[in-house]
Formats: C-alpha cells, structure tokens, sequence
C-alpha cells in the first residue's frame, strides 16, 4: 500500500505491517489502519520517538512511544473484555505504547500514561484503552527531564 503522509512523505506499507484498531482509537473511532513509524536517523530500533500514521487520515499522525522508557515500573491493570480482540496475546507478542504530547515549550512534553495502545506484534490487532487509575497512570506525565537525563547518561556510556 501507497501512502502519502505529512511527516514520512510517500511511503510504502507492507501489508503485514499495518495494525488494525477494530473500535478505532479515542476521538477517532473511524481511524482503524494505522502504521508503526520509526525516525530511522535518529531512532532505528524504535527505542524512542514513533508514530502512528493513519492509512485511513493519512495526514493523521501520532506521536508514541514506549512507556517503560520514562516510567519502568508501568504495569497497568487492563480488564481482559478489552483485550479480546487482540486474539491469543502471548506475552512476547505484547507491545504497549503511550501517545506523547509535544508543546511549543518542550520542556513541559508529556505521555498520557491513561490510555495506552496495546498491541499484538503476532497478530497486528490492537486497541486503545483507558485506565480508571489516575493516580499510577495520569493523562498528563512529564518526561522531559526524564529523557534528557537518559540522553545525558547514554552518552556519557558512549566515552
């Protein structure tokens, strides 16, 4: 599949890499293909910045990213009703990812801990649920100095 998206360009997708939302995600239940885009520069084995691009909105993208890198204690409580359409999720075809929140101010960027994507790597189904834990899993989290510190760290590993 040919895709024309605002931040990537024209790009083609493989059809075995396109993840299904069956309910869409939250605000955009009519949103159901999208791809798993990574900053191949700057990030090329998706341990960072990614993107949900919309297949259906090509000009809808997201930015997400992996929420054990700022907060290695995430674990949420998911009812398994919401996991269902995920068919057998075996804990290795398991990916979750948090949508991040990137203000003109960058220092005040957050994830949304709240509403995670869960996804299945085997079978490229996937949805997006909210969490009724506030408190361990907050819509707005900040991470700026989170990962600036990681960044420093990492380097300082690069000597």
């Amino acid at each position: 599949m040919r895709v024309n998206t605002k931040l990537f360009g024209e790009i083609d997708i493989d059809d075995d890499k396109i993840l299904h939302f069956e309910g869409g995600i939250v605000g955009f239940p009519d949103l159901k293909r999208f791809a798993l885009m990574h900053d191949s520069e700057n990030d090329d084995e998706g341990k960072g910045l990614s993107f949900l691009v919309s297949l259906d909105e090509p000009a809808f993208e997201m930015p997400v990213m992996n929420p054990l890198l700022i907060k290695n204690d995430y674990n949420p409580v998911v009812e398994d009703d919401y996991l269902i359409p995920l068919g057998d999720l075996k804990e290795e075809d398991l990916l979750v990812l948090v949508t991040v929140t990137v203000p003109h101010e960058i220092e005040k960027m957050t994830v949304n801990l709240m509403a995670p994507f869960i996804i299945n790597a085997n079978t490229r189904k996937a949805v997006q649920v909210i969490l009724n834990d506030e408190e361990s899993c907050p819509i707005k989290y900040p991470v700026y100095e989170i990962l600036a510190k990681a960044k420093e760290e990492a380097g300082k590993g690069d000597k």
